[in-house]
């Protein structure tokens, strides 16, 4: 790549996001295949440009989670003991799905009244952009030093995060990030540095009934009409569970239901899919408890049927540590960036970072990235200029002060 295509101009990541939404990364569809060779080829092109004895400390690194699905982890190691800087960025996307605009093609890279329109321009390209510009950004000044930071910095892509995030899962089991990192992910904040998220618990529940005639449904047992009680008593469990100071009131969404035949045969199984955001005290524990207690009293209440459960999703609500000196470091450098320090919220859906501290333990990890929440996953999804240029300077400001306390 010539010298030219790496003028500063302010707008790299907001370039380098339209190049990443017209590769398609959709979970399930093409996967992340193709844009983990083109993220991969970008950073050794820049890796490339260093010294020899620079380039040759910078670790590249892939893993291989499931068949044709490959994370990447580039790292520029430092010269002490300190935890690294890490930022997480997930390579996938949601389905292109229905309803877009005619004039908007989902992987077309459209820039319109300063906006960048496509699938994954909010969640999450334009934030995996800004992640990537601000790593490249340490490299440059690696170059023109001549030495490497006191602080590491990593950036990791990662697979799955739209699915059962198994990348970040298995970028843990590898040793990639644990208890002790500072952990950044971009994902889609609305301008906020994102602390604290609620727990994610999934249930599946099932019914077993006894089909017969709906002329004579005393012959059967309906398992639909089980259900429904037990549906009615699991969401009046969770929503009269205590509400959280920040992250607020547990919720509950029966979000897939199917069951039945016929609409004159009593049917004999139902099965639902259940979603729950919980939040202290409130966990998984006291879901089990909920959901048995429902299934007990809904074949109490229509006699004949036989329930059962399985939790698939066990993830802790994580709460804000006001004490993180990572959060301290990210609302200076919006501070700097933008003259005021940056709202602190939470986040309301489950990521990378929030799966590395539940797991692991680790206080400091949170999101900040460009584009709202509000937008993704939806048709016409799109990125404002101005919010990638924002998360572009805010993570290069960051990089640099955590990792050579400029």
């Amino acid at each position: 790549m010539d010298a030219q295509a790496h003028t500063k101009t302010g707008d790299e990541a907001w370039e380098l996001a339209r190049e990443l939404v017209m590769i398609d990364s959709s979970d399930p569809g093409a996967y992340e295949g193709q844009i983990e060779c083109y993220i991969k080829r970008w950073l050794e092109e820049r890796i490339d440009e260093l010294p020899p004895a620079l380039a040759a400390q910078v670790v590249v690194e892939e893993l291989e989670v499931l068949p044709g699905r490959t994370e990447l982890m580039a790292t520029i190691p430092g010269t002490s003991n300190d935890p690294h800087l890490v930022f997480i960025c997930h390579m996938d996307t949601v389905t292109l799905g229905d309803g877009w605009d005619a004039s908007i093609d989902p992987l077309g890279g459209l820039v319109r009244d300063d906006r960048l329109y496509g699938r994954g321009a909010c969640d999450m390209k334009s934030g995996l952009a800004s992640a990537l510009v601000a790593f490249a950004d340490e490299l440059e000044r690696v170059g023109a030093s001549g030495k490497l930071p006191r602080r590491g910095i990593s950036i990791i892509c990662s697979v799955d995060e739209e699915d059962f995030m198994r990348g970040v899962e298995a970028a843990i089991g590898a040793g990639w990030v644990g208890a002790d990192e500072w952990v950044l992910d971009t994902e889609p904040t609305d301008g906020q540095l994102q602390v604290a998220h609620k727990g994610r618990t999934w249930f599946e529940v099932t019914m077993e009934g006894v089909t017969a005639h709906a002329s004579q449904p005393w012959k059967g047992a309906d398992a639909i009409a089980a259900m429904s009680e037990a549906i009615c008593r699991i969401r009046r469990g969770v929503l009269s569970q205590p509400t959280h100071d920040e992250l607020g009131p547990s919720t509950v969404t029966f979000g897939q239901v199917e069951g039945g035949y016929r609409p004159y045969v009593v049917p004999d199984s139902c099965k639902v899919w259940i979603d729950m955001r919980l939040v202290p005290p409130c966990n998984t524990e006291v879901a089990r408890g909920i959901v048995k207690r429902a299934i007990a009293e809904a074949e109490d209440a229509v006699p004949g049927c036989h329930g059962s459960y399985v939790c698939t999703g066990d993830r802790p609500a994580i709460e804000r540590d006001p004490a993180s000196p990572l959060a301290a470091a990210v609302l200076d450098a919006t501070r700097e960036v933008c003259g005021e320090p940056a709202e602190v919220s939470i986040f309301t859906g489950y990521t990378d970072t929030a799966v590395i501290a539940g797991r692991c333990g680790n206080h400091n990890c949170m999101s900040y990235g460009p584009g709202s929440l509000a937008l993704a996953h939806k048709p016409n999804e799109y990125v404002p200029h101005a919010d990638v240029r924002r998360a572009q300077a805010v993570l290069t400001r960051l990089a640099e002060q955590v990792c050579r306390g400029e």
